[in-house]
């Protein structure tokens, strides 16, 4: 009876790491990719050009990770099935292969602003990642103003 039990335990709890694995593998992107804080003109104007590039990269990756997804949710953490979608193999690949796709991507974006806006006017870039601020604001609220 002992034996019965542990291996029915064990199934369980192997169906269930399953389960969390592939529900993990049906998120849309997670919030560790996301902005955590928003900033002021004159924070922006104490910083120098190279803290600005940071921020500047920052805002850019949410909104490029974010904006395939706008229409279906514009929550981190979301999953296929949480929009109603199946989390069938295949959808699941389209997720990480779109995920993957957008990190190499993006590693060319990554190279190519800290090669080039260096040579912008640091108004520029505070008004870029201002600008930018704005755009994530209004995306995470939503086409009706909430989440």
């Amino acid at each position: 009876m002992k034996k019965l039990t542990t291996i029915v335990l064990l199934l369980l709890s192997i169906t269930s790491i399953n389960a969390q694995t592939k529900n993990q593998r049906s998120v849309l992107y997670t919030p560790d990719k996301l902005v955590t804080r928003f900033h002021t003109i004159d924070e922006l104007q104490e910083l120098n050009k190279g803290a600005l590039i940071q921020l500047y990269l920052k805002r850019t990756k949410e909104i490029f990770i974010a904006i395939p997804y706008l229409s279906l949710t514009n929550t981190a953490g979301t999953t296929l099935s949480d929009l109603g979608i199946e989390e069938s193999s295949e959808n699941i690949k389209v997720v990480e292969k779109n995920i993957e796709i957008a990190r190499r991507a993006f590693e060319y974006t990554e190279n190519t602003v800290k090669k080039l806006v260096p040579y912008s006017d640091t108004s520029d870039i505070i008004w870029s990642i201002l600008y930018f601020e704005e755009m994530i604001k209004k995306m995470r609220l939503g086409p009706n103003g909430n989440n």
